[in-house]
């Protein structure tokens, strides 16, 4: 699993030759040029388009049904959005809950990208006690949200 900023054309053609074989895209609106660009050099593409102001659970659960399909030991997909926060949290938030993975570990990878700000923290606990209601699990994040200082 890899999470990266938009990519551009040639940025999906060096992902293909690296093994990338799925690019999953959060950014919202029209979408044509990335997807014709994608299946042109014979990625799969899906987009789950997400709010930046409103993310949904609901967007998380249509990310995950797709990364359910994914051949997890021979696949590479590429999570997506414009700066990499949708997407490093998208990938945090999988690799957690559906995956497994140790929070601490998957924590570091996602601070190294951002620190999600109050809307995205509240989405993403939101996403976590699902899951544990679901799996009878106790994930919690070991971090807290960015707030940013007031303006003097």
């Amino acid at each position: 699993m890899y999470s990266s900023g938009l990519p551009a054309k040639t940025h999906l053609s060096l992902l293909k030759n690296q093994g990338v074989s799925h690019v999953v895209d959060l950014i919202p609106g029209d979408r044509s040029q990335e997807i014709v660009s994608a299946s042109e050099i014979g990625l799969t593409y899906f987009n789950v388009p997400v709010d930046w102001e409103k993310p949904e659970l609901a967007d998380f659960l249509n990310y995950a049904a797709f990364m359910q399909g994914v051949d997890q030991k021979s696949d590479k997909v590429l999570t997506h959005c414009k700066l990499n926060w949708r997407g490093a949290s998208f990938t945090y938030l999988y690799r957690v809950n559906v995956l497994g993975e140790d929070e601490a570990i998957a924590k570091k990878d996602l601070l190294s990208i951002w620190q999600p700000n109050p809307t995205w923290y509240q989405f993403m606990d939101n996403v976590i006690a699902h899951y544990n209601a679901i799996n009878d699990t106790q994930v919690a994040m070991s971090f807290d949200a960015y707030i940013p200082e007031p303006s003097s």
